[in-house]
């Protein structure tokens, strides 16, 4: 049985959208990619700013980006908990 597609009016490229959640990929994230990429004046598939891996930061500042993002449970979790969570 195949799985039914839900259709989102926000998604300005359904296909991406729905090829990047198939690998995976968290629902915000694939739509960011997905919209970048209808959009003329944006280029996703360039490589963007200079910040080092996450694997290269503090854990307080892991845990400031993530309070940006209002990622949940943030206060309780661990560095690599905070990098899994940040790229989720």
């Amino acid at each position: 049985m195949a799985k039914e597609k839900e259709s989102n009016p926000s998604i300005k490229d359904e296909e991406t959208y729905q090829a990047l959640r198939d690998k995976g990929y968290a629902k915000s994230k694939a739509a960011a990619i997905a919209n970048a990429q209808a959009n003329d004046n944006m280029a996703p598939s360039r490589k963007g700013g200079k910040a080092p891996p996450y694997e290269e930061w503090t854990r307080d500042a892991l845990y400031d980006r993530a309070r940006e993002l209002d990622v949940d449970g943030r206060s309780q979790m661990t560095k690599s908990e905070l990098i899994d969570a940040l790229r989720g």
